[in-house]
């Protein structure tokens, strides 16, 4: 089979980068080991800037009207202050309830309506790579149940992307480097129902901080994400867990919400468990050859705070657009390689504060830690701060060097009549405002850069004209001194 990119990998990072490259023609296969999706819960939810990316392709709409809105903020560190978004003009000042399994297969079914293969139980081998392109060895396995190997083959590409998470077979093949910091204590992640339960256990949805408990020698955090299932995350205040690869058994389960929850609280369906930890770990470059870095291949850190999937989804829009348009012959020199220059320090970041946050979080309740928490809970409450950390958990004030903000999803009135800012972004590719009534030129660029007349009453900093990289971010506004042809040159060739 040959195709120009092959991306291993169906999770949402995986996906959601094939589907971008579906938007501007590129071909992709995926290629996933599991024959079958997961069926656990995984992130519960989505950050704001998550929404926005998704609401940029026209994306978060269908999945909102499955799911009931969310009346609360985020949480740093679980601590008892809700992070409040409002001040980044946000469509989505709250977390949004979008389980991850859902997310997944969504885009997983818009990825068939465009005829990209998503192939399952294909287990890449060997990955080699040449000048010209670079090829995987795959083979699938029996039928479900086990058996011998059924058939294999490889897959020829020009370029591969590994979003095959924190255990990455084409990082390992590749023999590319993964450094950081070991995993210190082994936790559980559980969707189950209750057959029974004590008052402690919660009903309704809450802010994250009150559905924390320590109790047993166990701490834990249990709260609902649908009728009747819950999701619980536990390990001892030890930190000493199993191996990640030993299954997680009912007893297990079972002990630990009667330590946590009381005797009361009684275990009916574990309906999927798996066991996480606290490394961090980064690889050195995003690039290796032909062979590219994303999601959890690329960065791994204790799941707090949903920023695993806000990394992965923004690692596949910034690196989709810049690959298709290296495929497709237009891309500047350098704007490939941008794409490490520009993510390796957003996750560095994110894995500098989850580490943060797992000390703070001192689910052992030592008492020096305890007084820390009780500091960082009050500087929470100062507005200044709190816009500081709702935006860095967020992902909504991110800035890439040499690049503006990210694009306000402002109300516009166009020659079609009313409509977002984040709809005329649905086609992925770059977009020159004018909220000046002035036509511009994008030259030849047309198939990558839309002109869009518009005017606007929301405040844009005295700018009439702005230009959007398909990212979403801004790329030029008339007041920064710079041409506009200088601008759509060095982003758009």
């Amino acid at each position: 089979m040959r195709t120009e990119v092959i991306v291993v990998g169906a999770g949402p990072t995986g996906l959601m980068l094939a589907y971008e490259l579906t938007l501007a023609g590129v071909p992709a296969v995926v290629v996933e080991k599991q024959r079958t999706p997961s069926t656990q819960s995984r992130a519960g939810g989505l950050q704001p800037r998550t929404a926005e990316v998704l609401d940029l392709r026209g994306l978060l709409e269908p999945l909102l009207a499955q799911e009931p809105s969310e009346t609360t903020g985020g949480h740093f560190a679980t601590l008892p202050v809700e992070l409040d978004c409002r001040p980044w003009r946000t469509r989505y000042p709250h977390p949004v309830n979008v389980p991850q399994v859902r997310l997944e297969a969504h885009l997983e079914r818009l990825l068939g309506e465009r005829g990209v293969p998503v192939l399952r139980g294909h287990e890449v081998t060997a990955v080699t790579q040449d000048p010209e392109g670079i090829t995987i060895t795959w083979h699938a396995d029996g039928a479900p149940g086990g058996g011998e190997a059924r058939d294999g083959g490889e897959i020829r590409g020009r370029y591969l992307v590994a979003c095959d998470g924190g255990h990455s077979t084409v990082r390992r093949l590749l023999g590319v480097p993964f450094p950081g910091r070991e995993r210190r204590m082994s936790a559980v992640a559980a969707d189950l129902t209750l057959a029974s339960r004590s008052e402690t256990v919660p009903t309704e949805r809450k802010h994250f901080s009150q559905y924390t408990r320590v109790a047993g020698g166990f701490h834990a955090i249990l709260h609902p994400i649908g009728p009747d299932l819950y999701r619980m995350l536990f390990g001892r205040l030890s930190g000493q867990g199993p191996d990640r690869e030993t299954p997680v058994s009912a007893d297990e389960v079972r002990e630990a919400l009667h330590a946590v929850y009381g005797p009361d609280t009684e275990l009916g369906e574990l309906r999927a468990a798996s066991r996480f930890g606290d490394a961090v770990r980064q690889v050195e470059r995003y690039r290796e050859g032909r062979a590219f870095f994303a999601g959890d291949a690329a960065h791994i850190h204790m799941p707090i705070g949903g920023q695993g999937v806000n990394l992965g989804l923004q690692d596949a829009v910034n690196l989709g657009w810049k690959l298709a348009g290296t495929i497709c012959g237009w891309a500047p020199d350098g704007l490939l390689d941008s794409y490490h220059e520009e993510r390796h320090p957003v996750a560095a970041r994110v894995l500098r504060h989850t580490r943060a946050q797992a000390v703070i979080m001192n689910p052992g309740r030592d008492e020096e830690l305890g007084t820390v928490r009780e500091l960082v809970t009050e500087l929470l409450g100062l507005p200044d701060t709190n816009r500081y950390v709702s935006g860095m958990m967020s992902g909504l004030d991110l800035r890439y060097p040499g690049v503006g903000p990210r694009l306000i999803d402002l109300d516009l009135t166009t020659e079609d009549g009313p409509t977002r800012a984040s709809r005329l972004m649905r086609s992925g590719r770059g977009l020159l405002l004018s909220l000046d009534g002035r036509r511009r030129s994008v030259g030849d660029r047309s198939d990558r850069v839309e002109h869009v007349l518009a005017k606007t009453d929301e405040d844009v900093d005295g700018a009439g004209a702005l230009l959007v990289r398909p990212d979403g971010y801004l790329a030029w506004t008339d007041t920064d001194g710079t041409p506009l042809d200088t601008a759509l040159a060095r982003w758009f060739g």
